[in-house]
């Protein structure tokens, strides 16, 4: 099957990791531009207009939704943020939007935390993994 995997850059070693695992189990993986690219993985201390100008530069929301589109499924991986166990992001969100606009199913690693848009989120009908990766 071919997973993409969504989730913040500062959750990168945990996406490596999921992405190990999959590879492992047989699965073909796409991960984040963010995660691959060192230069743009080590800026993710800068202000959001930087990080927006990271964005339009690479295009990376509009190639991310190419990709979205070429995949069996979407993984969010969402570890701890800012103090918010499973903490899902803006980008995160946007990307969960695409692949559920495009019937992908919709896996989430942790449980979904309140957010301003948890409602949106839920209503997206994603299967929470509690950590089990196997359930994909």
């Amino acid at each position: 099957m071919k997973i993409i995997i969504c989730g913040s850059i500062s959750a990168a070693d945990e996406i490596l990791s999921a992405k190990k695992i999959l590879e492992d189990t047989g699965h073909v993986v796409e991960v984040p531009e963010g995660v691959k690219n060192n230069e743009l993985r080590a800026r993710t201390d800068i202000s959001n207009e930087e990080k927006a100008n990271d964005k339009i530069a690479h295009d990376l929301i509009r190639k991310y939704f190419e990709k979205v589109k070429q995949c069996d499924v979407v993984l969010v991986v969402n570890p701890e943020k800012r103090g918010i166990k499973g903490y899902i992001g803006g980008n995160s969100l946007i990307e969960m939007a695409f692949a559920h606009v495009l019937g992908k199913p919709l896996y989430v690693l942790h449980p979904i935390p309140q957010l301003p848009y948890t409602a949106e989120i839920i209503a997206m009908q994603p299967v929470i993994l509690n950590g089990d990766l196997s359930l994909i």
